[in-house]
């Protein structure tokens, strides 16, 4: 049961990271004075990513309460998990902490994003899910 959940979040992360390379490739997120293409899309996009692996994560090492309430812990959460298994890269959780406390100020408040704060938020994306393929993988969690 617990592989199925793992792969659910897990595809989900999956789906997100290749959405974020395609708005990448297409150059969708490169904004300036007079066009702005997909301002707050790429971060938002970015950051579920990292919430659907921080889930896979969590479930595979026993939390049974990923639900969408949990995100301001998740990041504290996975690094206890991860500290109980003797695990000792922990720089994603860290990002994890990151890329959450951003969440709000994307989703919600009426600054506007500059393209560097775009940018930043999607290569913190890209190496948190790279770390997070490689601590799944590493700890063999079931269904990864």
């Amino acid at each position: 049961m617990i592989a199925v959940e793992v792969q659910h979040f897990l595809a989900r992360a999956r789906d997100f990271l290749k959405g974020l390379e395609c708005l990448e490739r297409e150059g969708a997120y490169i904004l300036n004075d007079d066009f702005v293409q997909f301002r707050y899309s790429p971060a938002l996009l970015g950051i579920h990513c990292a919430i659907s692996y921080s889930d896979a994560l969590r479930t595979g090492m026993g939390c049974t309460d990923v639900s969408p309430d949990d995100h301001r812990t998740a990041a504290n959460d996975l690094r206890k998990r991860l500290a109980d298994r003797k695990y000792g890269n922990l720089k994603g959780t860290d990002r994890l902490g990151n890329l959450l406390s951003k969440k709000s100020n994307v989703a919600y408040y009426p600054a506007a994003m500059r393209e560097n704060e775009v940018k930043e938020i999607v290569k913190k994306v890209e190496r948190f899910a790279e770390w997070a393929e490689e601590t799944g993988r590493q700890l063999e969690i079931e269904g990864w």
